[in-house]
């Protein structure tokens, strides 16, 4: 790789990085702008019940992650990056322009069409961003930050414009507003192949391989029939969610199986951070896990229980991205600032600091009962000052993580275990929906409102299991909700605390990588 010129470089960084941003930009305002609809328009439009719709979104959510380490493979082996986004983001176009037709065919199939879609964009783009950099380069945690404002300026504005089209407009052309995002994506991503601002990057791994026929058909039409053919499989398994659990042991066993595939394959050095991305990624599974009752319990709690003034439910799902892009560019900077005073906390101590300021920030959601009024109503400026403390933990651990993942990563298995990596999203929203089903009012009793976990959520939130008076429905689901909150705050954060505590043994096996 030749060395970077002046003209090659943009603000201190390749020039490639920034029109990366601005695709991942626009494919994430369709993502988000979609995930900010989905758990309203299922409880309101389509009438699902809570649990239902709970178990839907955590199967499209999780599966939107499982895919990327399908979408890395083939991208590693037959079509390359830039195949794989262009595929990738025409289907999650398709997806989300079929979701304004309201037929359960087309609800389940759009669904699907993200997944598969999602599956070839998200990995392949994340790795492109590290292809820009030398193994050495320590621009990289720096580059890797901006990259992830991109996606969270994104993630901030789609919520306010696709949920403001859909209550003025309709559900649907919020939909169509996500779906013209994906395109504009698209757009600035093939406007930076044209410009070579990648040079030789992300094209096909071999020429030879992808010529290759099997019934007159290259790899890459193989791929794209493939991938289509995949749709209506993923459907099936989203409208019938309550199976999903078979799906996450095959996961594991095929990334197990593939882990320990790669793991003898490689010398010592690589063998040891190979962990390390087992080891970040598990963390990294916790963190999705409570941090992604945002789209679904987080939402609906907003809805139900808190006084909102200026944003709507679905609006609140761009307050995290919002801090993010007001965060990104001093947490860029400061982490520059470190590195040269020889300061900076290595990757393992940022992770714990992630984890227990995500603990904590839930503990402010639960914390937000202790000011309720008559009508089960918190005040709204706990949902901003919670969703600021998981934030700070988010920037500690998410981009820094994705950094990382290139760094220990045997380079030809990069684009793997780039997917292995987001697969932790996978996990993460499936055991988020279990957690967000904890928080649904039924006949069963609260397994929170006794013994410790009552302890817990009392000292926490003020109150108790037994409330009896006006509002009572109400104020039971806020129980439910707040309950929910404050007993896995204060589980994560003492798990942040723990990770914090073993960093020098995890700093070790890193070999060097910091």
């Amino acid at each position: 790789m030749t060395p970077a010129t002046a003209s090659d470089t943009r603000f201190g960084h390749p020039k490639g990085l920034f029109y990366l941003f601005f695709a991942e930009l626009w494919e994430r305002f369709s993502f988000y702008g979609m995930k900010a609809l989905l758990i309203l328009y299922m409880t309101k439009q389509l009438l699902f019940s809570d649990d239902m719709s709970i178990g839907i979104f955590a199967a499209y959510m999780s599966l939107v992650y499982v895919t990327p380490v399908l979408g890395g493979i083939i991208a590693d082996h037959y079509i390359g990056y830039r195949k794989a986004i262009f595929l990738g983001g025409i289907m999650m176009a398709l997806g989300h322009f079929f979701l304004t037709i309201e037929l359960p065919i087309f609800f389940y199939g759009s669904l699907a069409l993200i997944i598969v879609g999602n599956g070839f964009f998200k990995p392949n783009i994340s790795t492109f961003v590290g292809a820009l950099y030398k193994e050495e380069d320590k621009r990289r945690d720096s580059g890797f930050t901006i990259f992830y404002m991109g996606i969270n300026i994104g993630g901030a504005i789609a919520p306010l414009l696709c949920a403001w089209f859909a209550e003025v407009y309709g559900w649907h052309y919020g939909f169509m507003l996500a779906g013209l995002g994906m395109l504009a994506g698209l757009f600035y991503f093939y406007r930076g192949t044209n410009k070579e601002v990648f040079q030789n990057k992300g094209k096909v791994p071999s020429q030879e391989v992808y010529d290759t026929k099997w019934l007159g058909l290259n790899k890459g039409q193989l791929v794209t029939i493939g991938a289509f053919l995949a749709v209506p499989v993923f459907a099936i398994i989203v409208k019938y969610n309550q199976y999903e659990h078979y799906i996450v042991w095959i996961a594991t066993i095929a990334i197990t199986a593939m882990m320990i595939y790669i793991y003898r394959s490689v010398g010592a050095i690589a063998r040891k951070r190979l962990l390390v991305t087992a080891y970040f990624t598990i963390l990294m599974s916790l963190f999705w896990a409570i941090f992604e009752q945002a789209g679904s319990s987080l939402t609906l709690f907003a809805d139900r229980n808190i006084n909102l003034v200026g944003l709507n439910a679905a609006q609140t799902n761009s307050i995290n991205s919002g801090f993010i892009i007001l965060l990104a560019i001093p947490f860029s900077w400061l982490w520059t600032v470190l590195i040269k005073k020889n300061k900076n906390p290595n990757s393992a101590i940022k992770a714990g600091l992630g984890l227990f300021l995500l603990g904590l920030g839930f503990i402010v959601f639960a914390m937000s009962a202790n000011g309720v009024d008559a009508f089960a109503k918190t005040p709204m400026w706990y949902l901003f000052v919670g969703y600021f403390i998981l934030t700070v933990g988010e920037l500690c651990i998410s981009p820094i993580g994705l950094s990382k993942m290139t760094e220990l990563s045997p380079k030809k298995y990069l684009a793997f275990i780039m997917g292995v990596f987001f697969s932790a999203s996978f996990y993460g929203h499936f055991f988020a929906g279990k957690i967000a089903k904890l928080t649904t009012v039924s006949d069963e009793e609260n397994m929170f409102a006794s013994g410790i976990f009552g302890s817990i959520t009392e000292v926490i939130t003020g109150l108790t299991a037994d409330f009896s008076g006006p509002n009572q429905v109400a104020f039971e689901q806020l129980y439910q909700y707040v309950s929910v909150y404050a007993v896995f705050g204060v589980l994560t954060a003492f798990i942040g605390l723990i990770v914090i505590m073993i960093s020098p043994f995890i700093k070790k096996l890193m070999s060097g990588v910091h």
